[in-house]
C-alpha cells in the first residue's frame, strides 16, 4: 500500500546525526556491566519509587514479542504439493551503545529438502509508510492468499484463506519484513528519540538492511541467491536497502522486484506538472475499462498524446486560452467528464478531482488504489470531498483478520497487542525529505545497477492505479542510461494498485517474477 500525500519536513540536525551513526547490530547486544545498571528494576525488592523505576533491559523485557515459532507445513496445490518450514518472530535491534530499540516481526517460508547455499531466498515488504507485508503474503506471493476481489469484498467479508497456487514458494524461499509499528512489529524503547530514528526514509531503511543481514546470518543463507521486493513506497525503500546491503553488510542482490513502486517523489508535489501527465493514462484506462477489457497496448494513443501535445499544451498555461480549451476538450473526450467540467478545470484533474467527477451524475466515486472500483459517496451532494477509497478501505478489515488467523492458527504465534495492517500514525510522523529535496530513490537504482552488473529489476504496475500510476514510473526509467535500461523490465497489468488481486494479473506477475530469478 502507498502513503497518502504528506507534508515534508525538515531534518533537524541533531536527528541526522542520529541517523547517520545507524544501527549497531540486531539480536546481540553488548554486554553491560551489572554495576552500572541502576537499581529498582522490575521485580526487584526495593521500595517506593524506586521499585517503580525500570532500566531500559527491564522496559524492553515488558514489551518483548514471543519466541519465534517454528512449524512444518504442507500446502496442496494444483499439479504439486509443497512441504516447507514456517518461522514466525522477530529480530532485535539495537543502538550504538547495546540498548535495545525494537522488535521487527518478521515470516518466513523456507522450502523443505532444498540446497540451502544454492536455494534462492526474497525479502519482502510493502510501503505506506505504516503498511505491514501483509498485503504482498496474503494477496501475492505467499503460501496462502485471500481473496481481494475489488468491489466483491467488504469489511464484513470472510477472512478466510486459501492455499495460493501462484505462491513464490516454488522458485524461492520468502521473508515478510513488517517494519517498526506495522504488523506486530514494535518498539521496545522510550522516548522521541528511538522513534525519530526509524519514522525516517534513511532510518527506515537502516533498520530493514540490518534485519535482512541478521536473518540470513540466524539461518545461515548468506551463500544464497538473494532478492528483494516491495511495494508502493517500497519503491522508495527497495533500491535504497539493495545499496546499503551492498555498501553497508557485505550482502549482494541478484534482482529487484518493484510492485506498484513510487520511485520520486518530486513529481507529485507542489505545482508540478507532471503529475497530470504521469495520471491521464491511467484515467483513460478507466474510462475505457467500463466499456470492456483494457490492455496496455490499448493505450499507446493516450501516452503519446499525454508526452507530446497534452504537454505542450501544459507547458503554455492558462495564459493561452486556445491551447487550455483544446487541452480541456481533449481530456474530457479521453476521459468522458462533462466537458465544462473539464474547461473549469483547465483539464488539469488531480487525482481526488477525478474520483469525484468521473461519474457524479450517479452518487459514485473511483477508488484510489483502483479506479476502476467505484463506490457511493457518502456526501454526494455536499460542495466538499469527504469520501473515502472503496477499492482499498474494505480490504483492512478481513486482511488484519486473516493476518492474526495465520500467524496464531497456522504458525503458533501470539503476540499481545494488536495487529497494524496499515497504521496512519507512522505516516503522520515520518521524516520525509532534506530540507527542500523530497525523497527519491533514482539515484541509488542508477547505482546499483552501475555497481553490480548481474542484477536485474523487474517493475510492474496496474493500469488503474490512481496512487502510484504507472506511466509516471515510466517516464522515470527512460531516463536510465542504456545500461541500466537493458536490465530494467517494465511490465503493466489490468488491476489497480494491488493489481494481483485479479487472477491473471497475479499469475503474469508469478511468471515474471520466477524468470527473473531463474536466470
Amino acid at each position: 500500500m502507498v502513503m497518502r500525500r504528506s507534508a515534508l519536513r525538515r531534518v533537524g540536525l541533531a536527528l541526522a546525526l542520529f541517523v547517520l551513526a545507524g544501527f549497531a547490530h540486531a539480536d546481540e547486544p553488548q554486554p553491560r556491566s551489572e554495576a552500572a545498571a541502576p537499581a529498582g528494576q522490575k521485580g526487584g525488592r526495593g521500595g517506593g519509587a524506586q521499585n517503580a523505576a525500570q532500566t531500559p533491559s527491564s522496559t524492553a523485557e515488558a514489551h518483548r514479542l514471543p519466541p519465534d515459532s517454528t512449524t512444518k507445513q504442507t500446502l496442496d496445490l494444483p499439479g504439486r504439493t509443497l512441504s516447507f518450514t514456517a518461522t514466525a518472530g522477530s529480530i532485535r535491534v539495537f543502538d550504538g551503545k547495546g540498548e535495545p530499540l525494537a522488535d521487527i516481526a518478521v515470516t518466513s517460508y523456507e522450502l523443505d529438502g532444498a540446497d540451502r547455499a544454492t536455494r534462492p531466498v526474497t525479502f519482502l515488504f510493502n510501503g505506506g509508510p505504516g503498511a505491514s507485508s501483509a498485503w504482498l503474503q496474503f494477496g501475492a506471493a505467499g503460501p496462502w492468499r485471500l481473496p481481494l476481489d475489488g468491489e466483491a469484498l467488504s469489511p464484513s467479508a470472510s477472512p478466510e484463506v486459501k492455499p495460493n497456487a501462484e505462491t513464490w514458494l516454488d522458485f524461492t524461499d520468502l521473508v515478510f519484513v513488517d517494519p517498526v509499528s506495522t504488523g506486530y512489529s514494535r518498539f521496545v524503547a522510550s522516548g522521541e528519540d528511538a522513534r525519530k530514528s526509524f519514522y525516517s526514509v534513511d532510518g527506515d531503511v537502516n533498520s530493514i538492511a540490518l534485519v535482512i543481514r541478521r536473518w540470513l546470518e540466524r539461518h545461515e543463507r548468506l551463500t544464497s541467491p538473494k532478492y528483494v521486493a516491495g511495494e508502493s513506497y517500497g519503491g522508495i525503500r527497495g533500491p535504497k536497502v539493495v545499496r546499503q546491503l551492498q555498501l553497508q553488510h557485505g550482502v549482494g542482490v541478484r534482482g529487484l522486484i518493484l510492485v506498484s513502486p513510487l520511485l520520486d517523489f518530486r513529481e507529485f508535489t507542489g505545482t508540478s506538472l507532471l503529475q497530470y501527465v504521469a495520471t491521464l493514462p491511467s484515467y483513460v484506462a478507466v474510462a475505457r475499462e467500463a466499456k470492456g477489457p483494457v490492455k496496455r497496448a490499448d493505450l499507446a494513443d493516450v501516452e503519446a498524446y499525454a508526452r507530446g501535445e497534452f504537454l505542450a499544451d501544459l507547458v503554455k498555461g492558462e495564459a493561452d486560452k486556445e491551447a487550455t480549451n483544446r487541452l480541456a476538450d481533449k481530456v474530457a473526450e479521453l476521459t468522458g467528464i462533462d466537458q465544462a467540467v473539464s474547461r473549469r478545470l483547465a483539464g488539469r484533474f488531480d487525482v481526488g478531482e477525478f474520483r469525484r467527477e468521473f461519474d457524479r451524475k450517479n452518487g459514485k466515486v473511483t477508488g484510489r488504489y483502483d479506479a476502476s472500483v467505484r463506490g457511493f459517496d457518502p456526501y454526494p451532494d455536499s460542495s466538499s470531498s469527504r469520501f473515502g477509497d472503496p477499492s482499498g478501505d474494505a480490504l483492512q478489515a478481513p486482511l488484519t483478520s486473516a493476518a492474526v488467523d495465520v500467524l496464531s492458527r497456522k504458525l503458533n504465534w501470539r503476540p499481545d497487542g494488536s495487529y497494524e495492517v496499515l497504521n496512519g500514525a507512522v505516516e503522520g510522523h515520518w521524516d520525509f525529505g532534506r530540507g527542500i529535496n523530497p525523497p527519491q530513490s533514482v539515484s541509488e537504482l542508477r547505482q546499483i545497477l552501475a555497481t553490480d552488473a548481474k542484477l536485474n529489476v523487474l517493475v510492474a504496475h496496474g493500469l488503474f492505479d490512481l496512487a502510484t500510476p504507472y506511466f509516471g514510473t515510466k517516464r522515470v526509467l527512460d531516463q536510465l542510461p542504456a545500461f541500466a535500461t537493458q536490465r530494467v523490465k517494465f511490465v503493466v497489468y489490468p488491476g489497480g494498485h494491488m493489481f494481483y488481486s485479479r487472477d491473471g494479473s497475479r499469475q503474469a506477475l508469478r511468471s515474471e517474477v520466477e524468470a527473473l530469478i531463474r536466470e
